[in-house]
């Protein structure tokens, strides 16, 4: 399959945004992969789409970094011209009671998971607005919706993900851009291998679908907002969680 369009996803090395990489590509797209610590993987990312005949390239960036963000996006203008989809997925996550909250954790995680949605949106962004059109699909989390327990910080940080989605997709509007929100349910990456076997069933159990969701699952959620089927589709927040919270 054959597109032509430029898809943009932070965060990339693994996890839901390792697999949204993979699928854009499968689904034609020119995927860049956005990392920061985790080269190696990556790569790996990489040499997976190039396997499959998809088109991709990868490059490294602090998100929380405004010059290095500047600098990604400089890349990409200069090798495509454009970005047709923005998917901001890079975060970070941890577990902590909310007396023992640093205020150095607290403001890393929203460094990371807050601000750095703004700046790489806020660099990609002139450029849609002069073509009149494109997509951003910000990734949140479930606990952005109604909150966790020993994770306060985080799900502080991603339901701020979701009111800058709905009043982006305001602002935008009008300049044919959609700006629609992610957010997931319990998945099975790595960024919940702190859960023992018995917390993900006990997860699971308390699931209508009665199974924990996969990163396909996400992915497949984020094509079709970045799709032409979604083109009437703004400003809103769409969970894959299994009916865990409805």
């Amino acid at each position: 399959m054959i597109n032509n369009k430029v898809l943009v996803v932070t965060g990339a090395s693994r996890g839901i945004g390792a697999e949204i990489a993979y699928r854009a590509a499968l689904a034609g797209y020119y995927v860049v992969i956005n990392y920061n610590n985790s080269e190696e993987a990556a790569q790996k990312v990489c040499a997976r789409i190039k396997n499959e005949g998809g088109k991709s390239i990868c490059i490294k960036a602090d998100v929380s970094d405004e010059a290095q963000v500047k600098t990604l996006c400089q890349k990409v203008l200069d090798l495509y011209g454009r970005v047709d989809v923005l998917v901001n997925n890079a975060g970070i996550s941890s577990f902590s009671l909310f007396t023992d909250i640093t205020t150095e954790l607290w403001d890393k995680t929203f460094d990371v998971n807050v601000k750095g949605q703004f700046l790489v949106t806020r660099a990609f962004l002139p450029s849609m607005i002069h073509r009149k059109e494109g997509k951003i699909i910000n990734i949140s989390s479930v606990w952005g919706i109604c909150g966790s327990s020993c994770e306060v910080h985080y799900s502080a940080s991603k339901a701020a993900i979701i009111g800058m989605t709905k009043a982006l997709a305001k602002e935008v509007g009008p300049s044919g851009i959609c700006v629609n929100c992610v957010a997931p349910g319990v998945i099975d990456t790595e960024m919940n291998k702190a859960l023992t076997p018995e917390d993900l069933k006990s997860l699971a159990d308390e699931t209508p679908l009665e199974r924990i969701g996969t990163a396909y699952d996400v992915a497949k959620t984020v094509l079709f907002l970045a799709s032409d089927d979604a083109s009437f589709i703004t400003g809103q927040v769409i969970s894959p969680n299994g009916g865990f919270v409805i």
